[in-house]
Parts: C-alpha cells; sequence; structure tokens
C-alpha cells in the first residue's frame, strides 16, 4: 500500500476560498433565507445544543431575529429547577478544577422529565422554534416527551452517529428508520462527516444531517481521539449524498455544516460548499444573553471516563441583536451575520442559497495569511 492508497487530502474553512462572481448585485436583492426541517429562517444559522450557547431565553431571542437555537435536553438546563446556579459555579471554577466539576454537576442530578416540558414550555412562549435534542440512546424517551409538548423539530446528536453500529450483547442501538416513523414532528440528525453515512442517514427518513466532527472551538474530539474530517471536505461530501438522493427520490434533507465556524466569513465558505445553514456554539456563546457568561464548553466534558471538551474563555463582546443582524462596530467579522452573508453572496453573484451553493470554490491555503502581516503582528482584524 502507497501513501497515495492509505491518505486522503481534505480540506478545512481556512484553505479555500470563494471565487468572485462574473457579475453580482446589490446586497438588497440578496434572499439569504432558508428551510430546515420544514422551519423558516430569515438567517441560515442555528445556534448549538450546549449549555453555554443555548437556554430558553436564548432560544428566544435567536428566533425573534430569524434564526433559533437547539435546547440540549440532557444538559443543566433539565436537571436543574435554577440552573443560573450551576452556570454561575461552572463559570467561576479553576481552570484545574473545572473538569471534575462538570463530571459532578452532569452527574449527581438526573435530567427530569417535568423540567423537559417546563423548559420546552418556556421556548414556546417566546414564540420562537421549538427545537431540543437528545443522545440516541435517549432519543425514544425523550421523543416522545418533546412530541407531546409540541416541539418543532427534534435533533438527534452524538460526536458520531451511524446506522450501522454494532452494540454489545442486550444492548439495541437506535433504529433510526423506526424512530423517524414514530415522530410526530420532523426528525434531524447529526453527527456525519463522510458520504456514505451521509447517504445512508438520509435513507432512514431524516429531514436534516449535520456534519462535523471535532472542529467546535471548545471540542477536544480530534486531540482525544485523533478522529475528524476538516469542514470543508465534509461539507462538500455530504453534499453529494444529499444532490444524489434528491435526484432520486424528489426528497431534499438539509444539510447543516456544525464546527469550526468562527466568523461571518467561515459561515460564508459552509454556505458556498452547500451547506443548507450552519450550526454556531462559539459566535453565540460571546454574546450578552449566552448562558455561559463568557464561557464556552464542550458537552463530551462531563464523560465520566474519557472526557472530551474543554472551557475556554471567549468573553463578552454583543448582545445577539448586534451579532445577528448588527450593526457591527467590529473589523473581525463577529458580528452581523446578516449583513456579511447577504454582502458576500452579492460579491459572488447569488441571488439566493440555491445560488450560493453553485459558487466557485478554490483551494487557497494563503488566504487568510497573504499581506495579513501587520495585522497578524499587531493582532489586529483578522487576528484579533
Amino acid at each position: 500500500m502507497t501513501l497515495d492508497d492509505k491518505f486522503i487530502r481534505a480540506y478545512g474553512f481556512d484553505e479555500i476560498a470563494l471565487v468572485p462572481g462574473d457579475s453580482t448585485l446589490d446586497p438588497s436583492l440578496v434572499d439569504i433565507s432558508t428551510t430546515v426541517a420544514g422551519i423558516k429562517l430569515r438567517i441560515p444559522i442555528i445556534g448549538s445544543a450546549m449549555d453555554s450557547v443555548v437556554s430558553p431565553r436564548t432560544a428566544g431571542v435567536l428566533g425573534k431575529f430569524g434564526s433559533m437555537g437547539v435546547l440540549n435536553l440532557e444538559g443543566v438546563q433539565t436537571r436543574y429547577d435554577n440552573p443560573d446556579e450551576i452556570l454561575e459555579q461552572i463559570a467561576g471554577v479553576a481552570k484545574q478544577d473545572y473538569v471534575a466539576l462538570m463530571q459532578k454537576v452532569y452527574q449527581q442530578n438526573p435530567v427530569r422529565d417535568d423540567l423537559v416540558v417546563k423548559r420546552i414550555q418556556e421556548i414556546k412562549e417566546t414564540g420562537a422554534p421549538v427545537v431540543v435534542s437528545s443522545t440516541p440512546q435517549n432519543a425514544f424517551h425523550f421523543g416522545e416527551i418533546a412530541c407531546k409538548a409540541g416541539v418543532d423539530a427534534f435533533l438527534i446528536q452524538s460526536t458520531v452517529v451511524s446506522t450501522s453500529h454494532r452494540s454489545p450483547e442486550g444492548l439495541t442501538p437506535l433504529d433510526l428508520e423506526a424512530f423517524c416513523k414514530k415522530m410526530t414532528v420532523p426528525v434531524m440528525v447529526g453527527n456525519s462527516a463522510t458520504y456514505k453515512v451521509t447517504l445512508e442517514l438520509i435513507k432512514t427518513g431524516v429531514d436534516a444531517v449535520f456534519v462535523g466532527i471535532g472542529p467546535g472551538a471548545a471540542c477536544t474530539t480530534r486531540g482525544v481521539l485523533g478522529v475528524g474530517v476538516p469542514m470543508a471536505t465534509s461539507v462538500v461530501d455530504a453534499v453529494k449524498a444529499r444532490n444524489e438522493y434528491f435526484e432520486e427520490t424528489g426528497k431534499y434533507v438539509s444539510i447543516i455544516a456544525d464546527g469550526g465556524i468562527v466568523n461571518s466569513g467561515d459561515i460564508c465558505k459552509a454556505l458556498a460548499c452547500g451547506a443548507d445553514a450552519v450550526m454556531i456554539g462559539s459566535p453565540i456563546a460571546r454574546s450578552v444573553e449566552a448562558p455561559g457568561r463568557g464561557f464556552h464548553w464542550g458537552m463530551a466534558t462531563p464523560n465520566a471516563v474519557l472526557p472530551r471538551g474543554a472551557r475556554i474563555q471567549v468573553g463578552t463582546v454583543a448582545n445577539l441583536e448586534e451579532i445577528l443582524v448588527g450593526p457591527s462596530d467590529s473589523d473581525d467579522g463577529s458580528k452581523n451575520f446578516y449583513g456579511a452573508i447577504q454582502t458576500c453572496m452579492a460579491t459572488v453573484g447569488a441571488a439566493n442559497l440555491a445560488e450560493m451553493h453553485q459558487v466557485q470554490l478554490m483551494i487557497a491555503p494563503s488566504l487568510l495569511t497573504e499581506g495579513k502581516i501587520y495585522q497578524k503582528a499587531q493582532s489586529l482584524g483578522m487576528y484579533k
């Protein structure tokens, strides 16, 4: 076996660029809206199902400005009557004591069904889309509760999900196809990173597949397990599976780029790779309304055996309105995502997301360094 046989070249968002269009249009003529699992979004952005990102309050604000958030049904919101007390502890603990505290917080109190219903109702009262998530092993239990409580969609999410999973004797893996048939609301699933797995997931009847393994700002899966595929390649491969399935069946399944997205430029690249929306964590964790209080952490950190996630300090830069729709007083792509997406699409000549999916991409390893020596040296602009 040669190196060429063993290794596949893959690309992350930092290594690609969008080629300007042969024709351009005024940003006011661009429609950046999308539809995911039957939910129309004015902005193709979904808040990550992470305790530092989405609370019922945050979900409400995201919905107000045309986005949506996914509430993690196995986090602190559904384990504690007053999750703010726990979130304060997490934000205030010393770095060396963080993992031990997280393991204690997530293990000493079980998820309560009554709190699951209560948090869903709190989001419903805001008028925002109500989308919740659980791990595969708890999907049937929480899926039934969520449907009765009136959610709009349900996300099954784990580090890696596949339709071919071997379990120890006595344990039955989730039958995703049966689950989709039983649910009375659209089902989304994640995460995948390859063409084959994405195609198999799509065939089960899901309405969206989330793509990305290990690129999140707080995730340490790639370091702990050595597992992952750079995001640009992951999204393009998943989109190929989606497009083939659509041509064969006429059913369109959304692809969501999940992870590795730091600023508005990354969002634009993900959409140009073919994603219908992006799921972001750290950019929202930097908002005034975020439950993490200036911190952001991976949801695999509390694992009792092999924690995989850091608590990173992201700071607080603005409220969610400024981050999502502006106006922006920053030059680093951390605010006014709506305006940035709209302007990008106008520059490449795409009037809507369908046209954005056809934009020319270029391998460009020097994209973030070419001519930027002063910004880098002075920690300005793209290097803040």
